[in-house]
């Protein structure tokens, strides 16, 4: 009895190991499915930021507020990667509350004192976005990465971006939400959601429910409507349910530290 107890255990090591293995495969697929995407957001904010500059310098503050929110939206789709695998371009591109360049120091001139002398600032912009856009095609883009990213973002999603967000001058934080989630609901089911659901449908189902809730909170008109306890409550929820997964994902526990993987 003894050695078919331990034969039964060797057995579903052997088969938990090789469905580890399946998933491991999956999830690597799934981040390269994922790099389009990335690609493309990031070449987004890059051409909304030379769109900027060139407004900028012809003295077209409309044209420059415009081509800002464009860049901005290119970005904000981007940012489950940005913060843990390019933290020093993140820095300098996306530096908040404390911006001394990037993306909100243009945002406090435009937007803030109506002026388009940002001739230093949205140069560094365009290059710095130039930069990350050619590192993209080559970067390696690891799920334990990428979901790390998906978690700290679903977090300031609820938490530094629910009492109005990074965006406040140009009043675009509703946006930078929805982009958000855009971008956590693309990450998750591109590269997660088909591994979680063959070891637990249940809890795959649990954060495709809470990504969809996160969308429908932010569908209002304006940013005073959103209802700041229950997108709180979701995004803590969906925190929770991803660091529940990264195990049956084979995956370490993601924290909220943002850090290089």
């Amino acid at each position: 009895m003894h050695k078919m107890q331990v034969a039964a255990c060797l057995a579903l090591l052997a088969a938990f190991a090789g469905v580890r293995g399946a998933n491991a495969g999956a999830l690597e697929e799934g981040a390269e499915r994922y790099r389009p995407y990335l690609i493309e957001g990031v070449a987004s904010a890059l051409t909304g930021a030379r769109a900027l500059r060139e407004r900028a310098a012809a003295a077209d503050l409309p044209g420059a507020k415009k081509a800002w929110l464009s860049a901005r939206a290119g970005w904000e789709r981007s940012e489950v990667f940005t913060a843990g695998f390019v933290p020093e371009l993140d820095a300098q591109i996306d530096a908040w509350p404390n911006a001394d360049g990037g993306f909100h120091a243009i945002e406090a001139k435009l937007f803030g004192t109506a002026s388009t002398d940002v001739a230093t600032d949205a140069t560094g912009l365009v290059e710095h976005l130039n930069d990350l856009h050619g590192k993209l095609k080559d970067i390696k883009l690891t799920p334990q990465g990428l979901l790390d990213g998906t978690v700290r973002l679903a977090y300031e999603v609820g938490e530094s971006k629910a009492d109005g967000g990074e965006s406040r001058i140009s009043g675009t934080s509703l946006d930078d939400m929805r982009n958000n989630i855009a971008g956590i609901d693309f990450a998750y089911h591109t590269i997660f959601s088909a591994a979680l659901n063959t070891v637990d449908g249940k809890l795959d189902e649990m954060v495709t429910n809470r990504i969809e809730q996160l969308e429908a909170i932010v569908a209002t008109p304006d940013l005073p409507r959103v209802n700041i306890a229950e997108l709180r409550q979701t995004s803590e929820e969906l925190v929770v349910a991803l660091q529940s997964a990264s195990a049956k994902l084979g995956l370490q526990r993601p924290t909220l530290e943002a850090q290089a993987r």
